[in-house]
């Protein structure tokens, strides 16, 4: 019941999120439709809290989207360090299982029946459940998916707000694409792919080589086609991702590591593979040279005629 409760909670969330992180309305002439919900509730705001930051401060509405990105890095970064720790707690118990692991997967390959690979990939959640290592590996998107609808109310803001139109941040046109940021959105969430790196061993390394390009990409693209204002908003939240990477990466991995290996000496994990015993086979017995009588004699018969040979009949 708790699992599912957990499922619901956790799916009702997701689906709030993307539904709240959708496009908002347009009319016939390309401009959004200001009276939908999604505008009202999410672009209407962020515009009139940026207004508020450059009527205040009298600053520019490029310093205020980076004062933006601040507050909201600052608000999510102890979730993403919390994440980025249950992560790297998962990888050091994945590590420690791996030698069972090997052989489950041996036996899902080499299974020939369907009874024999679901029998095998139940035998795989017997061994995540019973060390309490999760499936997905610690691993979440949450992050991310938080900053979905203000990076889509941010959009409709610096290509539609009045205020932003014409705005400008040293030298860059806030309401249309800049090439120039978008180099820094690449390069920096590419430091940060870099970082995460750092002290992964080399087996995983290659299976995060993937995800340290895809991720960049993804934000690259999306960069590509907005509006600098959201360009600057990836570039500030880069800088924050090495920062957050290089704390957990660098500064807890060693600890995480060493804590996760002390209590693996006290309680090692539990062996719930049973190891695929190979049945030995027979010895096979090298044939005996057997000798032809026939050529033994011979052999005899010439060893005698050589010995004698050289001697002469004695005469009476």
């Amino acid at each position: 019941m708790n699992k599912l409760k957990k499922w619901l909670l956790g799916s009702g969330l997701l689906s709030m999120i993307i539904f709240l992180s959708g496009c908002v309305p347009h009319n016939k002439d390309g401009s959004p439709d200001t009276s939908s919900f999604m505008y009202r509730i999410f672009v209407v705001p962020l515009e009139n809290f940026l207004q508020w930051m450059v009527q205040n401060f009298d600053w520019s509405y490029g310093l205020a989207i980076i004062v933006l990105t601040i507050i909201v890095r600052i608000i999510i970064m102890p979730l993403g360090i919390h994440q980025s720790k249950k992560s790297l707690i998962q990888t050091e118990k994945m590590a420690a299982i791996k030698p069972q692991m090997d052989v489950v997967q041996a036996k899902v390959k080499a299974a020939k029946t369907q009874a024999e690979q679901m029998e095998a990939q139940q035998e795989m959640q017997a061994l995540y459940k019973e060390n309490g290592v999760s499936m997905l590996g610690g691993v979440g998107c949450l992050p991310l998916l938080i900053q979905m609808p203000i990076f889509s109310a941010l959009y409709y803001t610096a290509r539609f707000s009045h205020g932003i139109q014409g705005s400008t941040f040293l030298g860059i046109e806030l309401s249309k694409p800049s090439y120039m940021l978008v180099i820094f959105v690449g390069v920096a969430y590419l430091l940060q792919g870099y970082i995460s790196l750092i002290g992964v061993p080399e087996e995983q390394k290659k299976t995060m080589r993937s995800m340290m390009i895809a991720s960049p990409l993804m934000i690259v693209f999306m960069s590509f086609t907005s509006p600098a204002g959201v360009a600057l908003y990836w570039v500030v939240g880069g800088v924050f991702s090495c920062i957050q990477t290089f704390i957990t990466n660098v500064m807890m991995r060693p600890r995480i590591k060493a804590k996760i290996q002390a209590e693996l000496k006290k309680n090692p994990p539990k062996q719930v593979v049973k190891p695929v015993v190979k049945q030995a086979e027979p010895i096979k017995e090298k044939p005996k040279n057997i000798q032809n009588p026939a050529k033994k004699n011979n052999r005899n018969t010439g060893k005698q005629t050589g010995r004698n040979a050289g001697k002469q009949p004695n005469k009476k």
